[in-house]
């Protein structure tokens, strides 16, 4: 591997080029305006891989009403380099959409132009996701360019609605399931970020994140404070109340029997949290606050991601720009989210919520109305980490960074690897490329040049020793 890895130090400027020109492309899946620069990443992506010679094939998952506007979702791009029959067949997935980005958010540089500041490169969708995607096309273009062969069949699976909620990709992977992805030994995606900033990790568990809309309707229209107030039930009023009633200031979720399905903690999971390389101070210097519940490591890194969470987003309807206007709102609505973990179900998850606040509204003796819904309801997953595929990213890992990553779970969620999981019935990896600091859907998002130069050589030797597994 000493000739992939020289090869790549020598053309890391070719690499930092072409992911300027991917985050030139304003791929925002979230605003109509932009979705004609989400199919220009698709068919840029596209275009690459016919160059590699890579047989590709789009899936069009159909349209969709966004902003009034009826529009055509992005291309799923799929595509398959190598087909012989002795060697293993690696599924990669990412995607090529990104989250808005305004210079104006508080950025310090232009969001579209990849600037190189300290080592580090800052660009909407450096990170997340178009650095780690476009790097697996390097891996095949760095064997072609060496006269190698690549050590095992690839396939790529490159959406370009991740940040939308990937609308049309279930579907679609459970069509191809005995199609285009025949034959997959394991899936790898590259779509997540390194627990601290200076020690690797594989990630093989993520929570479910199912939302909340909580709805309390009053009068027919906005009323005047001074002329209604004190006369009419307030719908805020009645909402403060209730959203009071969901969760702890320490974190504890209210809800009646939430707690009941979450799986206890074993002896040997307590282990892998013990040694793993994270302090308080990690958190803190994300967060840029030392506000945290916990006093110990341990109990904050399962409160993130083995324990359920329940948070409090915003209010619809509710006057929130600068300056007072002394208004009764008509109808608000309340957003909150749980994070679910292993052995919860969303389904009931859902029946809790409602009971719930039912029960609470009831209490409150008011006139006005409240409904509740759910809005998405995803699952969470969880993989042995101890499967040939994760043992191979470990061996990878230690080649490139020289020391034995982190075995982590996620406080986040990624549903589409639960739906490769249970279409394809085959172990599912999750590798970083880049790490906790990077920003991704924040302002000054960053990919550290040592990550995306190392990564693609974690990415092309974690290829490898797949290739070497039994």
């Amino acid at each position: 591997m000493e000739q992939v890895y020289q090869f790549v130090d020598q053309n890391q400027d070719h690499y930092i080029k072409q992911l300027a020109e991917a985050v030139s492309i304003k791929s925002v899946s979230a605003s109509a305006e932009h979705r004609p620069f989400v199919h220009q990443m698709g068919h840029w992506i596209e275009s690459h891989l016919k160059r590699l010679g890579a047989h590709v094939e789009l899936r069009h998952p159909g349209k969709q009403t966004l902003q009034g506007v009826t529009v055509d979702l992005p291309p799923i791009v799929l595509g398959r380099y190598g087909s012989d029959p002795k060697k293993k067949n690696v599924l990669v997935y990412g995607h090529y959409d990104v989250q808005p980005a305004l210079f104006e958010d508080g950025w310090n540089t232009d969001p579209w132009t990849l600037t190189e500041v300290d080592g580090k490169l800052f660009g909407r969708g450096a990170t997340d996701d178009k650095g780690p995607v476009i790097s697996w096309m390097w891996v095949i273009e760095i064997y072609q360019k060496l006269g190698l062969e690549l050590p095992v069949n690839l396939i790529m699976c490159f959406e370009g609605m991740e940040e939308s909620g990937s609308e049309g990709l279930d579907a679609i992977i459970f069509q191809e399931a005995d199609k285009f992805f025949k034959d997959t030994d394991c899936v790898c995606i590259s779509d997540n970020y390194w627990l601290g900033t200076t020690k690797p990790c594989l990630t093989y568990g993520l929570r479910g994140v199912s939302t909340f809309h909580l709805t309390v309707s009053g009068p027919g229209r906005d009323l005047h404070s001074g002329v209604f107030g004190g006369t009419v039930h307030e719908p805020m009023t009645d909402l403060i109340k209730l959203m009071g009633t969901l969760v702890e200031t320490d974190g504890k979720i209210r809800i009646p029997g939430i707690y009941d399905t979450v799986a206890p903690v074993t002896d040997e999971e307590r282990k892998i949290y013990d040694n793993i390389e994270f302090q308080l101070s990690d958190i803190h210097n994300a967060a840029a606050a030392t506000n945290t519940i916990h006093d110990k490591t341990s109990d904050a890194l399962m409160a993130r991601w083995r324990f359920p969470t329940l948070s409090l987003h915003g209010i619809e309807g509710a006057y929130y720009a600068p300056g007072d206007k002394t208004v009764i709102p008509a109808k608000v609505i309340g957003k909150f989210s749980i994070r679910t973990v292993p052995n919860q179900e969303p389904a009931e998850i859902s029946r809790l919520v409602e009971a719930h606040c039912k029960a609470e509204f009831a209490k409150l003796k008011t006139k006005n109305t409240m409904t509740i819904a759910t809005g998405h309801a995803g699952k969470w997953w969880v993989a042995d980490p101890n499967t040939w595929s994760f043992v191979a990213a470990r061996k990878a890992v230690e080649k490139i960074f020289k020391v034995t990553p982190d075995l982590t779970r996620e406080g986040g969620s990624i549903p589409v690897t639960l739906t490769f999981q249970e279409a394809l019935k085959k172990s599912v990896l999750l590798l970083p490329m880049g790490r906790a600091d990077d920003g991704a859907h924040s302002i000054n998002e960053k990919l550290d040049r040592v990550n995306y130069i190392e990564g693609i050589k974690l990415l092309a030797t974690y290829l490898d020793e797949i290739s070497k597994s039994k």
